[in-house]
């Protein structure tokens, strides 16, 4: 029987219009054989939260460079505890001041990857950290 593939939600919260930088992840994750669901622009936690649930993605890797991501991953979070959610990897990327990272880590952000990341670190981490159902 074939291993199923991680389901990775890629989604870009907030008001943030632009996405050529998730997009290449989201082309490196498929090239690698991941199943990737692109939520596209502009979503809510909510609606993030649901699209993970309805997907039932492994992964959450959200992209954010308005500097919102210190009310938008935390309320990701908040919404997957409320649902009894806690088997699902969260990520961040984007444009995230160093200083901001240990408190999105802290509401459990698995890991932030800013501007440069090389895709196959972002693909060894969902490799290692995944939790295979």
């Amino acid at each position: 029987m074939a291993e199923r593939k991680i389901r990775v939600l890629a989604a870009k919260p907030g008001l943030d219009g632009h996405d050529r930088g998730v997009k290449v992840i989201c082309a490196a994750l498929r090239d690698n054989g991941m199943e990737v669901i692109y939520t596209g622009l502009r979503q809510t936690p909510e609606q993030i939260v649901a699209a993970a649930i309805q997907e039932d993605a492994d992964v959450i890797a959200m992209s954010v460079l308005s500097g919102a991501h210190n009310y938008l991953f935390p309320r990701v979070m908040e919404l997957l505890k409320e649902k009894g959610i806690k088997d699902v990897l969260v990520m961040g990327g984007g444009i995230i001041p160093e200083e901001d990272v240990p408190a999105l880590k802290a509401v459990g952000i698995a890991a932030i990857f800013g501007p440069g990341t090389d895709t196959k670190d972002i693909i060894g981490f969902i490799k290692e950290n995944v939790r295979q159902r």
